[in-house]
């Protein structure tokens, strides 16, 4: 794919950003809103991009020293077909990313595999971890407990032996309904939306390395009881926003997140399905703002 084939907004969005390098390989990234203002790192899904966050972008940017990539793997960054997708790899790229930035704390937003991504940065907080400091996580709908999780059928065959198949056979027709079933039924995608993700996806022949990002959730289960953990016994504030029409991880998870997490902070979508800040950004939007402002009353983080 070359990149003037891009849709308007996602050209925009690349154009944009910056490539840094990480183990040799290139990393897309992008860095907005005044500096000095607190670090908030958004940490995207599977199987898109940081482009996700599009729509939230420009209202948190007024407020925020945003911070995002595409993590390796996704999106305009490097997808090598040979590397060793580990969500702890995923972590010590965003640290990477946000030592190489300057910044010693920070908050993160995300979404999906990249909530996995965060509860191993959050995991990391204890103890003696050199990296930096995190304050704050906010949660998007995700596979936080490998018991809730409810993968599509495409994502089961992706994981299975038949995956390396399934990603050749890999189809826009097939990619679209796929997306339309876990969106909500009021909510669902534009075109324009559909071949960005189609784009994100192709970049650098994307399909070729998605039986081994999905390993993902192999590792879900592997590492429940420090992923898990690390929500349970949380010393800092977290939040859950969750749309209760993903047939993925809607309401069934919200309801064990309850279960599960102390004092649990949970803003639960109606109608809303598995892509919230695409499908319903203005409530996102109020829901993590209406977060910080609470937790951080009287504070300059």
């Amino acid at each position: 794919m070359t990149l003037f084939a891009l849709p308007a907004d996602l050209r925009a969005w690349h154009d944009a950003g910056r490539y840094f390098a990480y183990k040799g390989y290139s990393i897309y990234s992008r860095v907005d809103g005044p500096a000095g203002a607190p670090a908030l790192l958004l940490i995207h899904g599977f199987p898109t991009a940081s482009w996700d966050w599009a729509g939230v972008w420009a209202a948190l940017a007024q407020r925020y020293r945003l911070y995002t990539l595409d993590l390796i793997g996704f999106g305009f960054s490097a997808k090598p077909l040979h590397y060793d997708y580990r969500i702890a790899d995923q972590a010590d790229l965003c640290e990477a990313f946000l030592r190489m930035e300057g910044v010693a704390e920070y908050h993160v937003l995300a979404h999906d595999y990249g909530d996995t991504v965060a509860q191993e940065l959050l995991a990391r907080q204890s103890g003696a971890h050199k990296g930096p400091k995190l304050r704050s996580v906010a949660l998007l709908n995700g596979g936080l407990f490998p018991e809730t999780h409810r993968p599509l059928f495409a994502q089961r065959l992706l994981a299975s032996v038949a995956g390396p198949m399934v990603a050749r056979l890999n189809s826009r027709r097939g990619f679209e309904h796929n997306l339309r079933v876990i969106f909500g039924p009021d909510t669902q995608p534009s075109t324009m939306l559909l071949d960005s993700f189609w784009e994100l996806l192709q970049t650098h022949e994307g399909a070729r390395v998605l039986p081994r990002l999905i390993r993902y959730m192999d590792e879900r289960r592997q590492h429940r009881s420090r992923w898990v953990g690390a929500l349970a016994d949380a010393t800092i504030p977290l939040k859950l926003i969750d749309g209760v029409a993903d047939p993925i991880s809607g309401a069934h998870m919200a309801a064990r997140y309850r279960e599960l997490v102390p004092y649990p902070d949970v803003t639960e979508l109606a109608g809303i399905g598995h892509y919230p800040q695409c499908e319903a950004p203005r409530a996102v939007l109020d829901a993590y703002l209406a977060f910080r402002d609470l937790r951080t009353r009287g504070s300059s983080a």
